[in-house]
Parts: C-alpha cells; sequence; structure tokens
C-alpha cells in the first residue's frame, strides 16, 4: 500500500503544479486586464485547492504510517540531510503552502472588486507555487527520489 500511496503523490504532484501555475497565470492575465471574475477562474482556483488539499491527505497518511519516515523519525537528527528534508523541511514548507493556497481562495472569495481578487489568487498562489518547488523532493537533490 505504501508504495501506491508514494507513487500516487509523486504523480499528482505534477497536475497541482500545472493547476497551479494554470491558476497563476490566469489570475495575473485577468488582474493586470482588469477583467471580471469568472465562474471559470472560479473554479480553477477551487480545482487547485482541492489537489492541495488531496496531496496534503496523501502526504499526511505517508508521514504517519511509512516505516521509512517513522525511521527518520526514531532516530531523528538535524544534522542528517535526508532525516531532517522529509521529516521537516518537506512536511513544513508543504503545509505553509497549502495554508497560503487556502487563505488565498478564502479571501479572494470575500473581496467585491474583480481586479483585487485575481490580485489575491495571484499573490497567495505563486508564493505557495515557490515554496513547493523548494520542497519537493527533486531528483538533482540526491535526496533518493526520482520523477515519479
Amino acid at each position: 500500500m505504501d508504495k501506491i500511496m508514494i507513487h500516487a503523490h509523486s504523480g499528482l504532484r505534477w497536475i497541482l503544479l500545472i493547476l497551479l501555475i494554470a491558476t497563476i497565470f490566469n489570475a495575473y492575465k485577468k488582474w493586470k486586464s482588469n477583467q471580471e471574475f469568472s465562474n471559470m477562474d472560479n473554479k480553477l482556483s477551487l480545482f487547485t485547492l482541492i489537489f492541495a488539499h488531496i496531496q496534503l491527505l496523501i502526504g499526511a497518511y505517508l508521514f504517519f504510517t511509512s516505516p521509512k519516515v517513522q525511521t527518520m523519525l526514531a532516530d531523528f537528527d538535524m544534522s542528517s540531510t535526508l532525516g531532517r528534508f522529509f521529516t521537516v523541511e518537506h512536511t513544513l514548507g508543504m503545509v505553509i503552502a497549502i495554508i497560503l493556497i487556502t487563505v488565498g481562495r478564502v479571501q479572494s472569495k470575500k473581496i467585491v472588486e474583480d481586479a483585487l481578487k485575481h490580485k489575491k489568487i495571484f499573490v497567495m498562489y505563486l508564493i505557495a507555487l515557490i515554496l513547493i518547488l523548494v520542497s519537493i523532493p527533486w531528483p538533482f537533490r540526491n535526496l533518493g527520489t526520482g520523477w515519479f
């Protein structure tokens, strides 16, 4: 079951990244051209939020059930790059990013002016994207992970 969840968590990140980039570009374009906040804009930010939360749930499952993570937690050592990354940096970075996505969406719904809605989503989702990109265990970081 762990392998399935790890592959799901790793594979779904691509969908989340695509949704985040699409939402950010859409919000920026409509913010700068002062276009109305349409139902499609609402759905795009909602799907991005949903996929972020799905990733959070799968990640939480892996954090609490994965033997690899449990071993790292049991022998926790901040000088261990691998242990520190998966127990602190990855987890904290992703949780903060998902909080930013959630807060950005909720706050944008409360804003009346369309341009400010787009701006709020653009700023919050962009910061979240940067945090996510930094927190992903990319293969070139030598953390024992692959592209999928």
